[in-house]
């Protein structure tokens, strides 16, 4: 049975699958845009990681510590793809995805440290005892996810920060952002990445793409103009 999100990633993998859909400026001059195709072959490796290596599955819980950046969506897709319930603001959770797996508290079933540099290609440094290097283990995993069991749509997709769950089939209706068709949207990720997530869902659905930014960019008129942002 196919939920909104899944719905989602056939419609960015098909169509101007080669479209830039996500373009991220991090600090330092990192760019990073991913296509529709592209996008959605990071969300099917990460998803197939959760499934096939940490036997994820439709209604467990993934608590995602990590800031609004394209690795965040990324994870929040997967999981979503999977049929889990995405947690951003609590411990209570199976799974933990997080930047800082030194400083992690609470009773995990799996905890998969997230280094957040696009080029890095597994954890700078030392790891705690069983946290799986995200970077470092995603790419050997599949381009094409095939859920194992079907995600049920009434089940929550996540708990937003008002304290409303949002179901699997109300995620596109009740939690993401209204846009105009075709947008190419700014967002910034100092707006946290609840907002981040509610937007780029929101302009995804109406054939649109996201421009996420660092608070450390400049936002100026040439990465504006460079962008063609537009739309809201």
């Amino acid at each position: 049975m196919n939920i909104p999100a899944t719905d989602l990633m056939t419609a960015l993998r098909s169509g101007h699958s080669t479209s830039p859909r996500l373009t991220w400026y991090g600090p330092d001059g990192e760019r990073v845009e991913l296509s529709g195709r592209v996008l959605d072959n990071w969300v099917a490796k990460t998803s197939n990681l959760l499934q096939d290596e940490l036997d994820a599955a439709p209604g467990m819980r993934l608590r995602l510590d990590l800031p609004a950046h394209w690795k965040s969506i990324i994870w929040a897709l997967a999981g979503w793809q999977l049929g889990m319930e995405v947690v951003l603001d609590s411990n209570d959770a199976d799974l933990l995805a997080t930047a800082a797996p030194a400083e992690a508290e609470g009773d995990f079933d799996a905890v998969v440290a997230v280094p957040l540099p696009a080029l890095a290609m597994k954890w700078p440094g030392d790891l705690p005892a069983g946290v799986i290097d995200y970077a470092a283990e995603v790419r050997s995993h599949g381009d094409v996810f095939m859920a194992h069991s079907d995600p049920d749509p009434q089940q929550p997709a996540l708990r937003s920060s008002s304290g409303a769950a949002v179901r699997h089939a109300d995620l596109l209706e009740s939690f993401a952002a209204s846009h105009g068709t075709g947008a190419r949207l700014l967002v910034r990720a100092d707006d946290g990445l609840e907002a981040a997530l509610a937007n780029a869902l929101g302009v995804w659905n109406n054939d649109g793409s996201v421009i996420l930014v660092h608070g450390d960019v400049e936002l100026t008129d040439k990465l504006l103009t460079a962008e063609r942002v537009h739309g809201d």
